[in-house]
């Protein structure tokens, strides 16, 4: 078993893995620095005024707006984690025939994922796909004959109102049953009340304008670097949406970051206290737990805890593990650089 592994060392030395940094004395790679992705979800509200609207409170008895606006709202927040490589944490693991690392993995960035083991990419988040939107209605398409060539725009008003007032009488008198040719069972009663309805809505328009929503998916990364509180993350404005955070036409959020000092342990089986005699260069990060919370103004929207690299320290994982007797599997966290999963195998 000893023979084949060294075989098999030499032979992948200089396939180790295609984004690693290979020079004379061994292999570069970086651990991680955890980034925060957050998430907007924003909601763009469109409103367009009725070609009748002037004619609402005449006709319809209501006020209508007559001037066009667009409204964003932010309808969603989510927090999640990303990961770029830690230039203050960049290293050399040492590949020679005395140790039994055989495969090393990195991600395209050069962060290491696993020694002898496959290691898993940074999972992305599914994208944020909208709901698709009902066809917009055109009241011109519900409209008679007599309405389409009226002479101006108070006559079109007067008859689209009639007509408006006709369909609320005829779906009151189905609703009571009491209409001259009333449907043989419910689900043609059904069918007649839901084209009714959607006449009313399309001719309404004219009067009341119409309102489009379409909700977009807005992704900003944040860098937690060390404790801060209210630190301004972006502003949002109504008119406008997302802004610069030097544009004050937006309302502040703000974020906050909570150094819990809790920090992750180290598995006892990476452990053997010869670390100072075995150094090979290979080392982890045992990250640090944080609190962030996102705050509107003075309101908090959201609060999470999760585990940085940066709030943490580097551990060495001593070349025994690696040694003539026994190699071992490791399998790094891709947010974090702590271990995953460690599995000790014996030689002989």
């Amino acid at each position: 078993m000893k023979k084949t592994f060294a075989a098999v060392a030499t032979a992948l030395l200089m396939t180790i893995n295609a984004n690693a940094q290979t020079d004379a004395e061994g292999i570069r790679y970086s651990l991680p620095k955890t980034t925060l992705r957050i998430a907007l979800l924003v909601e763009k509200t469109t409103f367009e005024p009725g070609e009748l609207a002037g004619y609402s409170m005449l006709y319809m008895k209501q006020e209508a707006a007559k001037e066009a606006s667009t409204e964003y709202n932010i309808v969603g927040i989510s927090l999640s984690q990303d990961a770029i490589p830690d230039t203050a944490r960049c290293y050399k693991l040492l590949i020679d025939k005395k140790h039994s690392i055989i495969n090393l993995t990195q991600d395209e960035n050069g962060v290491l994922l696993a020694i002898n083991d496959n290691g898993k990419p940074v999972a992305q988040p599914e994208p944020f796909v909208a709901k698709p939107q009902p066809k917009a209605l055109n009241p011109h398409d519900f409209m008679s004959q007599d309405i389409l060539s009226a002479g101006s725009h108070a006559k079109m008003a007067q008859l689209i109102a009639q007509e408006i007032y006709d369909i609320r009488d005829s779906r009151n008198q189905l609703s009571r049953g009491e209409a001259d040719f009333m449907p043989k069972d419910g689900e043609q009663l059904r069918i007649m009340l839901v084209n009714l309805d959607t006449q009313e809505k399309a001719l309404m328009q004219v009067f009341e304008g119409s309102t489009q929503k379409d909700t977009t998916e807005v992704i900003l990364s944040y860098i937690p670097e060390q404790q801060t509180d209210r630190d301004l993350l972006f502003r949002f404005s109504r008119h406008f949406g997302v802004v610069d955070a030097d544009d004050f036409s937006g309302r502040p959020f703000y974020i906050s970051i909570e150094d819990l000092q809790t920090i992750a342990p180290l598995p006892a089986s990476a452990d053997d206290g010869k670390k100072s005699k075995e150094d090979i260069g290979l080392n982890v990060t045992l990250p640090g737990k944080i609190r962030v919370k996102i705050a509107d103004g003075n309101n908090t929207v959201l609060t999470s805890e999760m585990y940085a690299a940066q709030f943490g320290r580097v551990e060495m994982i001593s070349g025994t593990l690696f040694g003539k007797k026994v190699t071992t599997h490791i399998s790094l966290h891709p947010l974090t650089g702590n271990i995953e999963r460690l599995d000790v195998e014996p030689l002989e």
